[in-house]
């Protein structure tokens, strides 16, 4: 079973954590599952950014990008070569390490200021 390893995130994750994660699950399933609170606004049906990740390791075993996801993460805060929405972005056989930028376009986050 692949790992996904959260690098450290001031609010979501402060100490980083590795996860076991299942093959042919999303990141953001995946990491709500394991009690890091990332957001997803639209309810992970690719209509925003806000579950946006970094993909540090393990891009290319991914499941490919369609081009939503590519339209999309053009407004994402802090886009990088290896971005992807982690809602769409599937765990393959390989071991993943996955940063969690810092901020999000989300204007309607609860209980944050």
């Amino acid at each position: 079973m692949p790992q996904l390893i959260v690098l450290p995130h001031e609010e979501l994750c402060p100490e980083g954590k590795v996860i076991e994660a299942a093959k042919g699950v999303s990141i953001c399933d995946t990491l709500l599952n394991h009690d890091i609170d990332i957001d997803h606004a639209c309810d992970k049906v690719c209509a925003c950014t806000t579950c946006h990740v970094i993909v540090r390791e393990g891009f290319k075993s991914l499941n490919e990008m369609e081009e939503k996801e590519e339209d999309l993460l053009d407004k994402a805060w802090g886009l990088e070569p290896f971005s992807r929405l982690s809602c769409q972005a599937i765990v393959g056989d390989t071991d993943l390490v996955v940063e969690i930028p810092k901020y999000s376009i989300n204007m309607a986050k609860e209980g944050h200021r």
